[in-house]
């Protein structure tokens, strides 16, 4: 397979997996938890509404998690709950997260962007890790093409010196954020049977950035036509997910389909992705 084929995925039946998505109450997350659930898979969907997440639980044939990433502490109960219900994770999915016009704190003192986005599936990653890398698992988390709009400080995470810019720096700043973390965590279990990837889904016509200006009017001008559906959206989720062999070493970041996605130089860089990671521990706890 050439660098920019499409992986193909498996034939073999996700019968006995267990599969677990964030964000999977709405949106691509959800799309891809059906269509797992449909292809045989145990899934937990994770969400932070109970309504939307139960629901999208009971169309998945799966089981609904309720947390918010606003709160580590729920990411913790999160970890113990999955644990506890499950002998084996094959496949976690980091896909939670958002885009939020204004700078806000958490109760845990970080910037919410930072947290929803990089630490809290970054935690949740290191309490799962064990469980999945038993099995040889895999773990897959959304990124974005937004990476290359990123301003990486890492003196500055939480965006208290940086500009704001309406959101989006610090939102690409976070998925710049996740392709490191994969890259890294690739790194660190080398030849333990894990894998992990990150992905640009491409844009997906959801509820992401939905209460933004420019976003609202690109969806009046366009008629609800802008952007992807949240099935097409959810196909390298859901490709990474079954597939066996994806084609690309562990680590890679993948543009929907398309091994090696454009990003930042300093995304390739071995040094900053131990940075990161180092600093992203030590501020949870780890």
């Amino acid at each position: 397979m050439t660098a920019n084929q499409a992986p193909v995925p498996a034939k073999d039946s996700l019968d006995g997996r267990t599969i677990v998505i964030t964000g999977s109450s709405s949106g691509l997350g959800r799309a891809a938890a059906i269509e797992l659930g449909r292809r045989g898979a145990t899934v937990a969907v994770v969400g932070r509404n109970p309504e939307r997440t139960a629901e999208a639980a009971h169309l998945a044939g799966g089981t609904a998690f309720v947390a918010d990433f606003d709160h580590l502490d729920q990411v913790r109960g999160l970890a113990d709950a999955l644990l506890s219900r499950y002998e084996r994770i094959d496949v976690l999915a980091n896909n939670a997260g958002g885009l939020m016009t204004s700078r806000q704190v958490t109760a845990d003192g970080f910037e919410r962007t930072f947290q929803s986005n990089h630490l809290a599936p970054f935690l949740l990653t290191n309490l799962l890790l064990e469980r999945i890398t038993a099995g040889g698992g895999r773990v897959l988390s959304t990124a974005s093409s937004s990476n290359t709009i990123a301003r990486l400080d890492f003196n500055d995470l939480n965006f208290e010196r940086l500009p704001w810019r309406g959101g989006w720096q610090a939102y690409g700043t976070t998925k710049l954020e996740t392709i490191l973390f994969i890259k890294e965590l690739a790194r660190r279990t080398a030849g333990t049977g894990l894998d992990a990837y990150s992905f640009h889904p491409g844009y997906v016509a959801s509820n992401f950035g939905a209460e933004i200006a420019i976003m609202k009017f690109a969806q009046a001008i366009s008629v609800g036509r802008l952007g992807l559906s949240p099935e097409r959206g959810a196909e390298p989720l859901i490709v990474l997910a079954q597939a066996a062999d994806v084609g690309a070493p562990s680590g890679t970041y993948f543009s929907r389909l398309h091994p090696n996605g454009r990003t930042q130089r300093i995304a390739n860089d071995p040094a900053a992705a131990r940075t990161l990671w180092e600093k992203s521990a030590e501020l949870v706890g780890l």
